[in-house]
């Protein structure tokens, strides 16, 4: 059976993950199937180890991998991938903002044959939550600035989703970026990938702590837009190149 690998980045969210853990451990048990949680720790410094430690006795499918001196939610979730000998790959956030009720829906979908699965906001039944009308302009924006980058016929309304699922041979030899929050759109551009699915669900609330989003992460985006925005457009060019001969 293939086997499943759920990577949570954490950078201050002990708190949460006290919480998390145990939820998410019940959800994939109920999959019956093989199984490991990865918590990537950026150096925290707020008992994130303790608290993984901790929840390894009763769940041992859990594991800690630590960083030092690096940031980037990307990264993370790549260094984490790379500590797995898991065929399907997982990330979800700390914060409690994805259910990890939602795990066996996705991975489901998965065992169907998608090659991509997500939890989406903006899917049919989808909801982003609390937000206020100013982030939901802002996110809606940033959704549609992706969707000339989208291929067609595996576009998605949700691709700066962070709670997914991807089969590894969809992202080996992909050199992705490690700096920024939103590697799904870059796999979705770049990634090997024929079939794509999104399962709606509501975004929660953050349980406790503070959000890592600001005006880096904004300028982190913009830079993965343009590179992705040139990727498809040397692409393209090598296509027409390649029809004129």
């Amino acid at each position: 059976m293939d086997k499943i690998a759920v990577v949570i980045p954490a950078l201050r969210e002990a708190q949460n993950l006290q919480f998390l853990l145990p939820r998410l451990g019940d959800a994939l048990r109920s999959c019956g199937v093989p199984y490991e949680i990865l918590v990537v720790d950026d150096d925290s410094r707020d008992g994130t180890a303790a608290v993984v430690r901790h929840a390894a006795v009763e769940e041992p499918g859990i594991r800690y991998l630590f960083r030092e001196d690096e940031r980037g939610l990307a990264g993370a979730i790549l260094h984490g991938w790379q500590h797995t000998d898991a065929e399907i790959l997982g990330v979800m956030d700390a914060d409690l903002q994805h259910p990890p009720e939602l795990l066996p829906r996705l991975l489901a979908e998965v065992l169907k044959g998608n090659d991509v699965v997500l939890g989406s906001r903006y899917a049919k039944k989808g909801d982003v939550g609390f937000w206020n009308p100013l982030r939901r302009v802002i996110s809606g924006v940033a959704v549609w600035a992706t969707w000339p980058l989208q291929r067609g016929g595996l576009r998605v309304q949700d691709p700066m989703s962070g709670y997914f699922l991807v089969r590894r041979r969809c992202v080996e030899r992909v050199m992705f970026q490690q700096s920024g929050f939103k590697l799904l759109l870059e796999i979705l551009v770049r990634g090997h990938i024929n079939s794509v699915c999104e399962v709606p669900f509501a975004f929660g609330r953050r349980w406790a702590g503070t959000s890592k989003a600001g005006t880096k992460v904004a300028c982190e985006y913009l830079q993965l837009l343009a590179r992705l925005y040139a990727f498809r457009w040397s692409r393209k060019r090598t296509v027409e190149i390649a029809a004129g001969d």
